[in-house]
């Protein structure tokens, strides 16, 4: 379990750019030439959670969870099977905001505008590692739990189309228009592309 201590406006922040030079340098914990793992320490926060290649399912969740490299949660685990059972070399985790909760509810009520923004260039790094880059809605009803989530989300699909991101979800959506959350997938499930347009107009 992994219960915010306080709110992030509390914590002396990363930015993306210091969490990524750390996280590309040799650490005694982890591969870094296996893993993508930013801030590279355990923290109540996370950019990214993943594996390196050069073709990366990006996976985007709301919020981490306890998940680190070469301990995954059994979401994180489905969503590896899933990528490469679509045919990609990887896997990235990304969340719509980067707060670490295991429990939602736990999530902080107000938006750090900051975490935010550094959230926004991690996934813009993410999203330039691919030619074609391919994210994977997958957050669930889970975006309703606090009023900021869905703009988080806008901020990302605007990102996305500045890198001609193409937009997928797995399982059926529900009837609101959700993405299916990873957890409860079929293990050779099929990713289909998803109408993020479309669905943000009715967010």
């Amino acid at each position: 379990m992994h219960i915010p201590k306080g709110t992030t406006a509390q914590l002396e922040l990363l930015t993306f750019r210091q969490a990524l030079e750390a996280a590309n340098t040799p650490s005694p914990d982890y591969d870094i030439e296996k893993w993508l793992y930013a801030p590279n320490f355990y923290s109540e926060y996370r950019y990214i959670l993943g594996t390196r290649g050069k073709n990366p399912l990006i996976c985007i969740g709301i919020n981490p969870s306890t998940a680190k490299p070469d301990d995954l949660d059994n979401t994180l685990k489905s969503v590896e099977r899933i990528a490469l059972g679509n045919g990609f070399d990887s896997f990235i985790m990304f969340n719509v905001y980067a707060q670490r909760a295991t429990d939602p509810d736990a999530m902080e009520w107000e938006c750090n505008h900051l975490l935010h923004k550094e959230n926004l260039e991690a996934f813009r790094y993410v999203l330039s590692i691919s030619s074609a880059p391919a994210v994977w809605a997958a957050w669930g009803t889970i975006i309703e739990k606090r009023p900021y989530l869905p703009d988080c989300v806008r901020d990302m699909v605007a990102a996305g189309e500045e890198f001609g991101a193409s937009w997928y979800c797995a399982g059926k959506v529900s009837k609101k228009g959700h993405p299916h959350h990873p957890l409860y997938l079929r293990k050779d499930e099929k990713i289909k592309p998803f109408d993020v347009a479309a669905y943000l107009k009715g967010l």
